[in-house]
């Protein structure tokens, strides 16, 4: 296959760019504590410098898939499938996602919503970026919003993020790994003085899971 070839296949969205695949449990938002089957797209330009999978950000670093057997596997296992990365709006999701509900799937994504949407998704978990804010279309039908808390500053950025979603959206605030200790209690009281917010913790790196 030239490169050219491979290109157009990635374009359609028959191809995309894996760095990872794997069955685990959801360690964090609503729907943590559940069995998921994570598909990790390569691939990201909004270049978040606390993030914790920076080798997702070139997406020539990770081999291409096709997208029908890469669905196939992620069914045999679950059939609740999270589509992560990375930022996987950045690729054609049609195809995949086509494939999955076929095959009897619930989609849930992880997204920056710095891109259009594209295939059939079940469950929009936004985590605006201020690097590159979320379209609008991606507000309105977010399911649930997780603000990631490194700074005093992004008390404001998400107050401000959670008065643009739908009101139905979950609100969630979630400590920057590495500042767990000193923003946990910055966020019960915030949560305290905001109780339409709840806490989210990365509980899978407690549990010491992928």
């Amino acid at each position: 296959m030239t490169k050219e070839e491979e290109n157009i296949l990635l374009k359609e969205g028959n191809l995309l760019p894996v760095m990872e695949h794997f069955y685990t449990i959801q360690g964090e938002g609503f729907h943590a504590g559940k069995a998921a089957y994570f598909i990790r797209l390569g691939g990201c330009d909004v270049g978040c410098h606390w993030c914790d999978v920076k080798e997702s950000w070139d997406p020539t670093l990770h081999p291409v898939m096709n997208a029908i057997e890469i669905a196939e596997t992620a069914a045999r296992h679950c059939k609740t499938i999270v589509l992560t990365g990375g930022e996987p709006l950045m690729w054609n999701l049609e195809i995949l996602t086509s494939k999955l509900k076929e095959l009897g799937c619930t989609i849930h994504i992880e997204t920056s919503g710095a891109y259009p949407m594209s295939g059939h998704l079940d469950w929009i978990t936004l985590s605006p970026k201020k690097t590159g804010l979320p379209l609008a279309e991606i507000y309105t039908k977010a399911h649930e919003l997780k603000m990631i808390i490194f700074n005093n500053n992004d008390f404001n950025f998400a107050t401000e993020q959670g008065s643009k979603v739908n009101e139905n959206c979950e609100l969630y605030l979630q400590s920057e790994w590495s500042k767990r200790d000193a923003m946990y209690p910055k966020i019960t009281d915030f949560i305290l003085e905001n109780p339409k917010w709840r806490s989210s913790i990365q509980t899978h790196k407690y549990l010491n899971i992928p």
